[in-house]
């Protein structure tokens, strides 16, 4: 690489999930690999105060994010210089809770039923909690041909936009999932939820899963915040410091290998990310979801952002359109692709 003297910083935001990227970044190859001439690397949320907005609006020339798609859809949407070089899909529990005597175990159970909805934010890159739910509850109701209105939404507080914690818990200790107070407290009869902290929650309030959104075969009706899940880059440091954004793919590519030898040790790093114990880990994220942590540009992967961000624009979470085909920038990751398989036959 070569000096970087206009750029001293390589910040890296994640959200709590497993990602390539995350483990690369625990494991030590990201500020390895990006700091191999002087730059800095480090976690935006470990950062200044000031530059934590950034993990929704993307205005940081040096960052690098894999993180839920309502903010940097949201961003992009309004204008943010960004391009999408990556887009990971990794199942994590998305499900209906409900209290254990609801009868409430089908998608038309719901029909007529309360059901959490958090409220907007103050942008709408913070508004995911509601954005989240919103599209949970109506894929679920849209498997069996029911739509939003056929249920009632109660609207519920949500801090989670705010501290851009890598957790879903408050300050205070208290799930970001509000919804379940509410629906432990009989004033809802169903709650979105995702995550392995969702499901420890769960638990301690004596809720249960009603509907696995997780168990529908089409990954249509799975899209969301999460999946799937955009890596970009402010179109700065691909324009002017290409290797940068290679290097960063190509260890994420490493690490998605060696994650899918590793399952124990991959428990570990999202036990510390998420805050949560074992058990909820192994609840949240199952069926193998170590093995498929790679990054791809995909038609099919690129499609399911595009039916992501036509709801968002639908409901109102996005300013504009967003051309989801023309955002992607695909040279990067081609380029990380055969790094990674030259150094593999370099170490035969």
């Amino acid at each position: 690489m070569t000096q970087h003297d206009d750029l001293t910083h390589v910040w890296y935001t994640r959200c709590p999930v497993p990602t390539a990227s995350g483990l690369a970044f625990s494991l030590g190859w990201l500020t390895e690999a990006l700091g191999a001439d002087g730059l800095q690397v480090g976690i935006l949320q470990d950062g200044p105060r000031e530059l934590i907005r950034h993990h929704y609006d993307h205005q940081l020339i040096g960052l690098f994010r894999e993180g839920g798609n309502v903010p940097a859809l949201a961003a992009y949407s309004e204008g943010a210089p960004t391009r999408l070089i990556g887009l990971t899909w990794i199942d994590e529990l998305q499900a209906i809770l409900v209290r254990p005597d609801s009868g409430i175990t089908r998608p038309e159970h719901l029909k007529g039923k309360r059901v959490a909805m958090p409220v907007w934010s103050d942008t709408r890159g913070k508004s995911f909690p509601r954005a989240m739910s919103l599209h949970g509850i109506v894929a679920t109701l849209a498997r069996v041909g029911l739509r939003y209105d056929d249920v009632r939404f109660v609207e519920v507080p949500t801090e989670a936009g705010e501290a851009v914690r890598t957790d879903y818990q408050s300050p205070d200790g208290k799930s970001w999932w509000h919804g379940i107070d509410y629906l432990a407290r009989g004033e809802v009869d169903a709650v979105y939820v995702k995550g392995a902290a969702a499901a420890e929650d769960a638990q301690r309030a004596g809720v249960v899963v009603g509907i696995d959104l997780d168990e529908y075969p089409d990954p249509r009706y799975r899209v969301n915040n999460g999946t799937p899940r955009p890596i970009t880059v402010h179109e700065r440091i691909l324009a002017e410091h290409p290797e940068l954004v290679v290097g960063f793919l190509t260890q994420t590519l490493r690490a998605a290998d060696w994650a899918a030898d590793n399952l124990a040790e991959v428990r570990a790093v999202l036990q510390r990310e998420t805050r949560s114990g074992p058990e909820g880990v192994i609840a949240a994220y199952r069926n193998d979801f170590h093995k498929s942590l790679h990054p791809s540009l995909a038609h099919d992967r690129l499609d399911l952002l595009a039916r992501q961000a036509d709801f968002l624009y639908a409901h109102g979470f996005l300013a504009h359109p967003v051309d989801v085909h023309a955002w992607a920038a695909h040279e990067p990751l081609r380029l990380a692709q055969q790094a990674l398989a030259e150094s593999r036959v370099a170490a035969v």
